[in-house]
This record gives structure tokens, C-alpha cells and sequence, in this order.
């Protein structure tokens, strides 16, 4: 595999085991509005490349390229503990199951390690 396909398959599995990581229960928004709570890993998860966005939602999680909007990778993600993901899915590009652990460092950063070693690291989206 040449190198710019690993890096984006990288960024990919970084990003969906970082946003995994960090899923935790929010509390509802305080009444009158003012603004979105923002917790766990709920939102938006750019890799530190700045090639793959992905996004987590109600235990489900997508990447897409940032430069081509291409859908990269799926899946749900698990809380497996207060600060702890798990993520798995499928890598579009090379058709084959991805899985990662992250834990949520701070409510922007996410540590994340594929099952084959590999760290990276995922920083929420404003």
C-alpha cells in the first residue's frame, strides 16, 4: 500500500478510535438554551493531519475525507468506561474491519490505538 493511502487509512481508524474513546453520557443542555453542551465524544473529530473528519453520533461514527468529502469508514463506537472507547467498523477504502480503543485525555482530545498498535490522536471540531 503506497504511503498517502496508509496515511488516510490511519487518519481514519485515529479518528473513529479517538471519537470512541471519548463517548460519554451528557447532561440535557441548561433550560433557556444559551449553546450546546458538548461531552463524550459526541460532534465532530479531526486527525491530526487534518485529512480525515469523523463524526459520532448516538453510538454510530463515519469518516470522510476532508479534501473530497469521500466516505472513508463506519461504524458504532461503546463507552467502556468513564473515559474509554471502543470503536469499531469497516475501512471503506480497503474493505476490511478497523477496531480502536481511545480514552478521552480532555473534552478535546482523544488517544486512540488500533488493534495493531498504531496510536493517534483526535481533536474535536469547533
Amino acid at each position: 500500500m503506497n504511503t498517502p493511502r496508509r496515511l488516510v487509512t490511519a487518519a481514519i481508524v485515529l479518528a473513529a478510535a479517538g471519537a470512541l474513546a471519548a463517548c460519554t453520557t451528557s447532561p440535557p443542555p441548561p433550560p433557556g438554551g444559551g449553546g450546546v453542551a458538548r461531552s463524550g465524544v459526541e460532534g465532530s473529530w479531526i486527525d491530526a493531519q487534518g485529512t480525515g473528519l469523523s463524526t459520532f453520533s448516538g453510538g454510530v461514527f463515519q469518516t470522510v475525507a476532508t479534501d473530497t468529502g469521500q466516505k472513508l469508514s463506519d461504524g458504532s463506537y461503546r463507552m467502556t468506561g468513564p473515559t474509554s472507547v471502543e470503536i469499531s467498523g469497516t475501512s471503506l477504502i480497503r474493505q476490511s474491519p478497523i477496531s480502536f480503543n481511545c480514552l478521552m485525555i480532555s473534552t478535546s482530545q482523544l488517544n486512540c490505538t488500533s488493534v495493531t498498535g498504531q496510536n493517534f490522536v483526535l481533536t474535536r471540531r469547533a
